[in-house]
C-alpha cells in the first residue's frame, strides 16, 4: 500500500507521461494484462486511457488491473488510469 505522500510523489511524475495503452469497447482481458505487466516492470510508473466508447467505469477498470498485474492503483481521474509498479531490475523511482 502507498502512502498519501508517495501518491502525491508518483501522481506529480505521472503528470508529464502520456498514456500507452488503451481501452476501447472490447474492455480488459488478460491480454491487455500481460502487456501492460511488461510495461510497467521496465517503466515503473504508466498511464492507461480508457476510450469513450468503453462501457465499463474507469474506476473498475483501473482496479481490475491493479489487482491482475499486481500493481498500485494511484490515481484514476476522468477517464485516465495512473499505475505503479516497483520495478526488479529498472528501478529508478525513489518513493518518499
Amino acid at each position: 500500500m502507498l502512502t498519501g505522500k508517495q501518491k502525491r510523489h508518483l501522481r506529480s511524475l505521472a503528470h508529464h507521461l502520456q498514456p500507452i495503452f488503451q481501452v476501447g469497447k472490447g474492455g480488459t482481458n488478460d491480454h491487455l494484462v500481460r502487456h501492460i505487466e511488461e510495461a510497467i516492470e521496465v517503466r515503473e510508473l504508466i498511464k492507461v486511457s480508457v476510450l469513450n466508447n468503453c462501457l465499463d467505469d474507469p474506476k473498475e477498470v483501473g482496479e481490475w488491473i491493479a489487482e491482475e498485474s499486481g500493481a498500485e492503483l494511484v490515481q484514476v481521474i476522468g477517464k485516465t488510469i495512473v499505475l505503479y509498479k516497483e520495478s526488479k531490475d529498472h528501478k529508478t523511482i525513489e518513493l518518499p
